[in-house]
């Protein structure tokens, strides 16, 4: 069986087993104009900077239709004129999807005195429904929370504000013109014109950005469109002031390691499966290796058969030998819901370790029905600790936020994908993640963080539904994503895992048991091969990362720092001798990095495109000799899109 597994995975496509096929587009092109420079990709400007100073995190054109779905564009006649010191690029965009059909002329353009225009004319050829179209530019994080800025508005009022520190609910700056904010020594300056804009803080959607856009969501939405009608926008960046630019330096990621700097490990679990098919017995003992503190399971008590559900989720958790996290959606009849829950639970309320309250037709938790539920429980079962909040995004938690009404702790989920999918956007979105949990802190009144479910995909549309509903569609539903089988889907989720430890959440839900949205395939192969290239019995990378992370729980978690997150990233565990170190790449270069702290004698481990079959065929791959050498501020290569994992005693 486990040859069969090899020869099948050493035949993969090389992109399959990187990152699930998911690249990063490869058009682009690295520009300058005067002190800037940038990448042009698909259309879009990113990492516009000034040296090693990050001036914008990217700018881009959006068409956003109704329930805030997204077209992508055909890009056609891309012409590039590229000099040392400046460019200009054209091209034309194609927005073609059901009723809308929108074709978009570019111009892009930076000049040597370091200012950069991006604008368009574009005329709808059909009639459609919009939310919204145009230019769209992000602010990264660093070098910006909490800072000032000064906003010009339509009025021609000029204010001082500050890009907030704590994730602002709604949106920290409205009617703007103009917007200047300072970088190194000198400030820069965004001119836009063809509509209003304003800003909102997407980390309410894990974002690690603020996001200028038009149009102001004050006004009515959708809006038609009629065929025929033009629409242009500009937007005029430039550099005032002495702009230092300290020039990027191409060194080792450097990784460093503050031991006197830790926390203790949260509670760990894992979601059930999707597939509506019971764990098998070779399927739990599988996952029961990687010792999960509790097993999430979401009942729809408006529904006859969630009993049947939770008799199959009481001996699923048995078999991976875990209590039960229970994600109780309710309707308006919740009192009486609440009694005929607790009457099937008497049984095996020890079994039980979290019970999580939503309404299916609200964002957060009513007030109501945790005033009138939480002390039932709490009289019913005892021990058992209740979280009320959101099923959805940080967005609805932030908007919503829920009074004290008892319960325990509060939650909400995670996912990273709200507005973009490429690789790039995953990676920069792990920042905003204890972004979310610094927040939900300051506002929860002393209660537990409970972050339930992390998943790399969306599980539903939170601007139409709070619970997700079966895919209509036959083919491959939008939830499941073949990054889950990849090595970058493991780089993810241990990146995913050191913010939010880090940022001291109290517990954390990861993914789901086994199949596609799984960390591993199972007894079943891929129900969607065509997409989602897996075959029975295939144990997905993450698997390992999980497992040797969580063989370490009464140990702590130790703060490290990267130079270069978006590149390198690092999770430190350690007894105060012992230590275990995660360092993965999320790129497809090989990467350089320097662990500081780590003396003496090291087992080391890479998982990598080479042993990619061989990782993904032995569920005890991690047991397996691997390499040991002598470190004292040794530089390691990382392969692409590679997880190495490293064991031994540090001396300081």
């Amino acid at each position: 069986m486990l040859n069969k597994i090899k020869k099948y995975y050493s035949n993969l496509p090389k992109e399959i087993i990187l990152h699930g096929g998911h690249s990063d587009n490869d058009n682009y092109i690295t520009l300058k104009a005067g002190k800037l420079s940038m990448l042009y990709e698909n259309g879009s400007l990113r990492y516009i900077r000034a040296g090693k100073y990050e001036v914008v995190r990217m700018i881009f054109f959006a068409l956003r239709v109704k329930n805030w779905l997204t077209i992508k564009p055909d890009i056609t006649s891309i012409e590039h004129s590229v000099n040392n010191d400046s460019f200009k690029t054209k091209y034309k965009g194609h927005f073609k999807s059901g009723d809308v059909d929108f074709i978009t002329d570019f111009i892009i353009e930076g000049k040597p005195d370091s200012s950069i225009s991006f604008s368009f004319e574009g005329v709808a050829l059909s009639s459609f429904m919009r939310n919204r179209i145009g230019f769209c530019l992000l602010h990264p994080l660093e070098g910006n929370t909490g800072k000032l800025c000064t906003v010009f508005h339509t009025d021609g009022v000029i204010e001082k504000m500050i890009f907030p520190e704590l994730i602002s609910p709604y949106q920290p700056f409205l009617d703007i013109k103009s917007f200047m904010w300072p970088v190194s020594e000198g400030s820069c300056r965004i001119d836009y014109s063809g509509d209003v804009f304003e800003t909102e803080d997407q980390r309410n959607w894990t974002d690690s950005s603020f996001k200028t856009y038009s149009t102001p969501l004050s006004l009515p939405y959708p809006v038609a469109v009629e065929k025929g009608t033009r629409i242009s926008q500009s937007v005029l960046l430039r550099i005032n002031g002495n702009l230092l630019t300290e020039p990027m330096r191409e060194e080792p990621v450097r990784i460093i390691v503050s031991p006197d700097e830790n926390l203790i490990f949260p509670k760990v679990g894992i979601s059930r499966s999707s597939r509506n098919i019971k764990l098998s017995p070779s399927e739990a003992a599988i996952l029961k290796k990687v010792k999960f503190d509790h097993y999430r399971v979401e009942l729809h008590l408006f529904e006859k058969d969630w009993k049947d559900v939770a008799d199959e989720a009481l001996s699923e958790s048995n078999g991976l030998g875990c209590k039960i996290e229970f994600a109780l959606v309710f309707d308006d009849n919740f009192l009486d819901q609440t009694t005929s829950f607790l009457e099937w639970a008497s049984s095996g309320m020890s079994s039980i370790a979290f019970l999580l309250l939503f309404h299916k037709s609200w964002p957060v938790t009513p007030d109501e029905l945790s005033q009138k539920v939480i002390p039932v429980i709490n009289n019913a079962l005892p021990g058992v600790k209740t979280g009320t909040g959101t099923n959805a995004n940080f967005a609805q938690l932030n908007r919503n936020r829920p009074t004290d009404s008892g319960s325990d702790f509060i939650c909400y989920s995670i996912q990273p994908q709200e507005h973009e999918s490429d690789n790039s956007t995953l990676v920069e979105n792990l920042e905003a993640q204890a972004h979310t949990v610094r927040s939900a802190i300051a506002f929860s009144q002393g209660k537990d963080i409970l972050i339930s479910p992390v998943t790399i995909q969306r599980r539903f549309n939170a601007n139409n539904v709070f619970f997700e509903v079966p895919s209509e569609n036959t083919g491959i539903p939008p939830q499941v994503d073949s990054r889950m089988m990849s090595l970058f889907g493991a780089c993810w989720t241990a990146g995913s895992l050191k913010n939010l430890i880090l940022s001291g959440v109290a517990g954390i839900t990861v993914f789901e048991t086994a199949g596609e949205r799984g960390i591993i395939q199972g007894d079943l192969p891929s129900r969607w091969p065509a997409e989602f290239r897996s075959d029975a019995g295939m144990i997905f990378p993450v698997f390992h990362v999980l497992r040797f992370i969580l063989s370490s729980k009464s140990s702590r978690i130790v703060k490290s720092v990267s130079s270069d997150p978006l590149k390198v990233e690092s999770l430190v565990i350690s007894d105060g001798k012992k230590i275990r170190m995660v360092l993965v790449n999320f790129t497809g270069e090989n990467q350089a990095a320097v662990p500081f702290q780590l003396k003496g004698q090291f087992n080391i481990r890479e998982m990598n495109e080479t042993n990619f079959p061989e990782v993904v065929s032995d569920r005890s791959w991690l047991e397996k000799p691997c390499e040991t050498r002598s470190m004292s501020h040794d530089t390691i290569i990382l392969s692409p899109f590679s997880v190495t994992f490293i064991e031994g005693y540090i001396k300081l």
